[in-house]
């Protein structure tokens, strides 16, 4: 039972841990395609949309190294690059250059849904009960385990010792993938740095 806990759990941390990690290269893709595309439009939509797509990258790099408070700030900050960026495109819609806008709407269009999809794999975790079933178990294994080396003095103790000192190691590494924001195995982003590097600056 203690072995199937912990397998169970183990891949059910690593395939959203590997999942948050495609929605960050993914994302990271589509502004980068949204940038591209942002420099086929006219002046001065242009300058504008690459420093908000600039702004909106290094964001990403930053909300996670930060408190739960300045996250709720960059948050806000997102929506309203989005409601900005939209806005620019119902301009452009307006106007006669369509094969650009129309490119750049997809994009763009693309991007949102790939911050959607990023958020919703950040907050993707292990469901609380299977955490306090794997605790559960994993305490009452050893605990039987002791229990067991008490009642046969001759029995060595070393091999219960390690057996629980691996469990809880795997648990430590469970709840690790599980922790996007926190531990030693964060979120991957330098996909957004990389980005970043590469776009243009706009003077302000």
């Amino acid at each position: 039972m203690v072995a199937l806990m912990v397998g169970f759990s183990f891949l059910m941390a690593l395939t959203r841990f590997e999942a948050r990690r495609e929605a960050t290269v993914a994302l990271a893709n589509a502004i980068g395609t949204t940038a591209l595309r942002a420099q086929l439009l006219p002046e001065p939509t242009r300058t504008e949309a690459l420093k908000l797509l600039r702004e909106y990258a290094q964001m990403r790099t930053a909300a996670l190294t930060t408190t739960e408070k300045a996250r709720v700030v960059f948050y806000a900050r997102t929506a309203e690059i989005h409601e900005k960026l939209w806005q620019q495109v119902k301009t452009l819609s307006t106007k006669d250059n369509i094969v650009p806008s129309l490119l750049y709407i997809q994009s763009l269009n693309e991007m949102i849904d790939n911050q959607a999809k990023r958020l919703g794999e950040l907050r993707n975790q292990i469901p609380e009960e299977i955490m306090i079933a794997l605790f559960a178990i994993c305490a009452a294994a050893c605990g039987f385990s002791g229990y067991a080396n008490r009642l046969d003095p001759l029995r060595s103790r070393l091999p219960s010792l390690i057996t629980a000192t691996l469990i809880a190691f795997v648990i430590f590494v469970i709840v690790d993938l599980d922790s996007p924001r926190g531990g030693f195995l964060r979120e991957d982003v330098r996909p957004m740095i990389d980005l970043v590097a590469s776009m243009p600056v706009i003077p302000d």
